[in-house]
């Protein structure tokens, strides 16, 4: 985080072991967007989701989401939806009331192209709308390769050499 923040860099987190996210809830408060999904925020909130709607399970964590600062959090829902809950800061500061974008979920690809979307200055939504297309090409695939996609498939603007 030091460097990151050293080198004005953004950092994006998905954890493997839930139980250190929550000895160390401080560091959730200084990434640009934290990925986990609906298991994994019962833990870090103390609560159960799995009796909750979409709906319900939205409006509960971007509650949870801004009580704990944490500036952007994305929750999977496994078969079900993905749910953005809060996005607490702006580029320029301004707040935004908590809101709440669905997408189909395959975590590693997901993340893939959430965070690639991000990167390239797409909104959260746009950015997870590309997370999903990236993980349900995967999910099409019976191979254990990811298709090649160009950036602009994505609406990305980048310049690509073959």
């Amino acid at each position: 985080m030091h460097y990151a923040k050293k080198y004005r860099k953004k950092v994006y987190a998905a954890v493997s072991n839930m139980s250190i996210a929550m000895e160390r809830r401080s560091l959730l408060q200084e990434v640009d967007c934290f990925v986990c999904n609906q298991q994994e925020a019962g833990l870090m909130f103390s609560d159960d989701y799995d009796h909750l709607t979409p709906d319900e399970m939205r409006t509960t964590l971007a509650a949870n989401v801004r009580s704990a600062n944490i500036p952007c959090m994305v929750v999977t829902m496994g078969e079900q939806r993905r749910l953005r809950p809060h996005r607490r800061r702006e580029r320029h500061g301004a707040r935004q009331e908590g809101r709440c974008h669905r997408h189909h979920r395959r975590r590693g690809c997901f993340l893939a192209g959430t965070v690639i979307g991000l990167t390239y200055g797409k909104t959260l939504a746009e950015a997870c709308e590309i997370g999903s297309r990236l993980a349900a090409s995967v999910i099409c695939i019976s191979e254990n390769v990811c298709p090649r996609f160009r950036p602009q498939e994505f609406g990305l603007d980048v310049p690509v050499t073959d």
